[in-house]
């Protein structure tokens, strides 16, 4: 028997400590990822959510994101495109996008690519520890189209710090799928 055909039996009782779990894993999973994991409707994820006292998604998300990041020097948190949820200065950072109707063609759905840049772009920024990070090359790259009601979670890290110049490297995935990858090469004013 499957594990999905387990899960289509589990009871109330036994569903909820395990999406409580689910949830503590990754606090960034939605509503939507639940109910397929274990074989239930989204409102009945929402309901065991709201008995276990657990918020919804974005709620988790900024709660993650006040404990775990640094404060944004080089721009307005609010310019960052996407929801930072991760950074250390000059080291690594986390940003998450989902892909509305705004963000696609809607002839097809597909999410333009300036959107994907944008929040790659501005996270490579974020993650600069100086009042003054701008881009002065970037070297990108689509992996594949990205739809609309899709998670883009953005990861950057910075590879190199020399003189003036910063590489940050971003990749952005859907699910474990890459979508996105660029190399930014950013301008400094001041090193220490």
């Amino acid at each position: 028997m499957s594990v999905d055909v387990i899960r289509l039996k589990l009871s109330k009782k036994q569903r909820q400590p395990l999406l409580k779990e689910k949830i503590e894993e990754n606090p960034f999973i939605t509503d939507e990822a639940l109910a397929e994991h274990f074989g239930v409707s989204v409102q009945t994820v929402r309901l065991d959510r709201l008995e276990l006292n657990i918020p919804e998604v974005r709620a988790r998300i900024k709660d993650v994101a006040k404990q775990q990041y640094d404060t944004v020097k080089a721009l307005a948190l609010e310019e960052v495109i996407g929801e930072v949820i991760d950074l250390e200065l000059d080291k690594h950072a986390i940003s998450i996008l989902d892909i509305r109707e705004e963000h696609v063609f809607s002839r097809n759905q597909i999410a333009r690519g300036h959107h994907l840049f944008a929040q790659a772009n501005s996270l490579a920024v974020a993650i600069i520890d100086d009042e003054l990070a701008l881009t002065t090359k970037a070297e990108v790259s689509f992996k594949r189209q990205v739809k609309a009601g899709e998670r883009v979670i953005a990861k950057a890290r910075v590879v190199e710090i020399k003189e003036s110049r910063t590489i940050v490297e971003v990749t952005s995935y859907v699910e474990q799928e890459m979508v996105f990858r660029g190399e930014f090469s950013m301008y400094r004013e001041d090193q220490s």
